[in-house]
């Protein structure tokens, strides 16, 4: 435990002077007039997530944390099953976009997650794997106006019906 703790905080610090510095590719002040410059977020983001990374490096050295002062293995069979679960569950995500779309793939790794990891009722299930990507569909597409990725020609009369709500 000791090891992964400091070997993720610096994997992770790495990570986001990476993303500091390809956000500093774009505007990372205020523009006036404009608003915040294309890369205020995601630069000011992971420099906090950098100085996260420093206060976990910080509390690691001084033994503050009870990972830092453990000899346990970083994960035992249970977290091991849970990585693969979870990270089997992400594959699959990723994989479905182009196939059902964004919001159908989110639907689904929602019903999987909430239903078979976290053992949700299906009321409890059903209500946020459907509502939750309909409200990002017009949180994306209709205020924000970014449209995602819509998957195969099979998921269009969705798409219509719901531009349709829109428009």
């Amino acid at each position: 435990m000791r090891q992964g703790e400091i070997s993720l905080a610096g994997l992770f610090a790495l990570f986001s002077l990476y993303l500091m510095w390809k956000a500093s590719e774009l505007p990372i002040g205020y523009i006036r007039g404009t608003g915040p410059g294309g890369g205020f977020w995601p630069f000011w983001l992971s420099f906090v997530m950098l100085l996260s990374c420093g206060a976990i490096a910080w509390n690691w050295w001084r033994g503050k944390s009870p990972a830092s002062t453990s000899r346990e293995p970083l994960l035992d069979a249970f977290g091991w099953r849970t990585v693969i679960l979870v990270g089997g569950g992400v594959v699959a995500f990723v994989a479905l976009i182009n196939v059902i779309s964004m919001y159908g793939a989110i639907a689904i790794f929602l019903a999987y997650y909430l239903r078979f990891l976290g053992r949700h009722s299906w009321w409890l299930t059903l209500a946020i794997a459907i509502l939750l990507p309909i409200g990002l569909f017009f949180f994306f597409e209709a205020a924000m106006l970014i449209s995602m990725p819509q998957g195969m020609p099979f998921t269009q009369p969705f798409f219509d019906v719901m531009y349709d709500i829109i428009y």
